[in-house]
């Protein structure tokens, strides 16, 4: 760990410093997700209550991106796409990362317990450890499935939410936590393969590292099979209905069209039109989650009207 006397002379932490120690981009991903399964449960929860709830969903989020940037200084420093970072470019010290982390993680939890339910906060307590620990900390070091098993992590939100809601778990929040969970794989390698000097530099075991760019390409397809017929169930369920059905049928065509494109792919021919369909697919998979979810969301609005 670095002592914080490097930080001696560096520029002062800024206030925005903070904020991006929290994953922003990520943290309005695990908010969206966490809400619209927060509002699609059956259960009418107080709109004071369910803010709050999001809230600390959000800071738990936050409070997972602190410690994540905390344990990994070191491949951040290396990265070219993470070297901007608060830590790596000095602005803040890593124990201010490490404390940030750890008294945002017991706010978050015990608010939302206050706010909700304990099973919620102790999911959320999980879904904080999983990620800081189990990813971070050992699969994203160790092994080419850390993006497949640490996917879990940013899988969990709508499950919380719903949790919020209910107390419990059913099988729409399962298929929420699919969607997720089997969209982050081929989401991450397709970013690997236009990012392909980052991994290498910084030795973390990705998939295009250990196994090659042909099979991550191969491995990007599977998964965009194995990802529809969980996104389409989703739909049969009683948070489903045919504007979601509809709206998960065309994503998930062009979502396997997609990586079969990829799939196919000369890696000579993708480097030298600068990886332009990997950079469409990368693109799509942002789409792809947040229209579902928002699709979920319209569904819900239509039911009630």
């Amino acid at each position: 760990m670095a002592d914080i006397h490097a930080y001696e002379g560096a520029p002062e932490a800024q206030f925005g410093d903070y904020v991006a120690l929290l994953k922003p981009r990520v943290m309005s991903l695990v908010v969206f997700t966490a809400f619209v399964g927060l509002w699609v449960a059956p259960v009418d929860m107080h709109p004071f209550v369910a803010f709050c709830s999001v809230l600390f969903i959000a800071l738990g989020g936050g409070a997972s991106g602190a410690l994540n940037m905390w344990y990994d200084a070191d491949i951040d420093a290396v990265m070219h796409r993470t070297q901007g970072r608060p830590i790596p470019a000095g602005r803040v010290a890593r124990p201010e990362a490490l404390a940030l982390g750890v008294a945002l993680s017991g706010v978050a939890v015990l608010m939302l317990g206050l706010a909700a339910n304990w099973f919620a906060a102790g999911f959320l307590a999980f879904t904080i450890f999983f990620y800081a620990v189990i990813y971070t900390m050992w699969l994203k070091r160790s092994t080419p499935q850390n993006i497949v098993i640490g996917g879990a992590a940013g899988a969990f939100p709508p499950m919380i939410g719903w949790a919020c809601a209910t107390g419990g778990i059913s099988i729409e929040s399962l298929l929420m936590f699919a969607l997720i969970f089997f969209w982050t794989p081929p989401h991450f390698w397709a970013l690997a393969l236009f990012m392909k000097e980052d991994y290498h530099k910084a030795g973390v075991p990705m998939l295009t590292v250990t196994h090659g760019r042909a099979a991550t390409r191969r491995h990007i397809f599977a998964y965009s099979l194995v990802l529809a017929p969980f996104a389409l169930w989703l739909g049969f369920t009683s948070v489903g209905g045919p504007i979601y059905l509809a709206v998960a049928a065309v994503l998930n065509l062009l979502f396997i069209l997609g990586g079969w494109r990829i799939m196919r792919r000369d890696e000579l021919a993708a480097e030298q039109d600068g990886y332009t369909v990997e950079k469409r697919y990368f693109r799509l998979s942002l789409y792809y989650l947040f229209l579902h979810f928002l699709a979920l969301l319209v569904q819900s609005w239509v039911g009630a009207w």
